[in-house]
């Protein structure tokens, strides 16, 4: 998806020193990503199948990055490999909810949305250690709701269709969550880019297969979009996010997401004339302000 890489959620705290180039690979890594849903729009082929070749074409880099990690962190098998093979599932339906949402709803939208898993493993957190929430969380936990309903009820005056795009977005958040919980226990024997071949592997053929089932167009006429696509968002938002996220504490990994969707909202804005209400801003503001939280909040495994 739709947005934060796997180092992301490995929740360390890091304490290094960063560096403007450090910076700068964390920024350009949002804006690679938040650039994602335009490219989506602009593709000619249907959402779901511009998921496959974001995923297909992506994979010769992906391979080549991955044959430079050590060999013990390359190998994988029984249970490691059901486990990353099931994320890739999770990941592939993930990218077609998502997508679908982009066809639909306002490009700000779909970028919050899309990140929602943030809050959803938060929660989900919790639920796991049994115990009450702190302040931190409480705070991100109402401020999504707040913000997502107000965001909603802004689609819902537009059109259905827009209001059905957010609930597909939001349903991309449920998916990346359950990719992200599911890749915990394999994180620990496998490099970033070895565990990205695989669920990459696995996700590009359901995407295909979905893509095929709902009709769409597969074969493109213009390669452009997706050529960036794959290599934006796939390769070059993942891979900066990779480098340089390790160095930053998970509240600055928060407050830089929210670059996302104010790019969103900016490029949807000029390429398609999508106009915020103040509602929306207040309601994209309370959202964002609860994945930063999120991220904040986020306690070493």
């Amino acid at each position: 998806m739709t947005g934060v890489p796997l180092e992301a959620e490995t929740n360390i705290r890091a304490k290094r020193r960063w560096s403007p180039a450090h910076l700068a690979a964390l920024l350009g890594a949002n804006l690679a990503l938040a650039l994602g849903p335009l490219l989506v729009r602009l593709a000619d082929t249907g959402p779901v199948a511009a998921g496959f070749w974001r995923l297909s074409l992506a994979l010769p880099v992906i391979l080549v990055l991955s044959m430079r990690e050590p060999a013990d962190r390359r190998r994988v098998a029984g249970g490691t490999l059901a486990l990353v093979a099931g994320a890739g599932v999770f990941f592939a339906l993930d990218l077609a909810s998502w997508h679908v949402g982009i066809a639909t709803t306002k490009l700000g939208n779909a970028s919050l949305f899309g990140n929602s898993g943030s809050v959803i493993l938060m929660a989900w957190g919790l639920i796991a250690a049994r115990r009450a929430p702190r302040s931190l969380e409480v705070a991100a936990i109402v401020s999504a709701l707040v913000g997502a309903a107000l965001l909603m009820g802004g689609s819902l005056e537009v059109s259905h269709a827009s209001f059905v795009g957010d609930l597909f977005c939001l349903l991309a958040g449920f998916f990346y969550a359950f990719y992200i919980l599911m890749l915990r226990p394999a994180r620990e024997r496998l490099g970033q880019y070895s565990l990205l071949l695989w669920s990459t592997l696995t996700g590009a053929p359901i995407l295909l297969a979905v893509a095929a089932m709902l009709g769409e167009t597969v074969l493109p006429q213009d390669w452009r979009p997706l050529v960036v696509l794959a290599m934006s968002s796939q390769v070059i938002g993942q891979g900066l996010l990779i480098y340089s996220l390790k160095n930053f504490p998970p509240l600055v990994i928060g407050l830089a997401l929210l670059t996302q969707p104010a790019i969103s909202a900016l490029t949807g804005w000029l390429a398609f004339g999508e106009v915020l209400s103040a509602g929306d801003v207040f309601g994209m503001v309370l959202l964002a302000a609860a994945l930063a939280m999120a991220r904040a909040g986020d306690k070493p495994a």
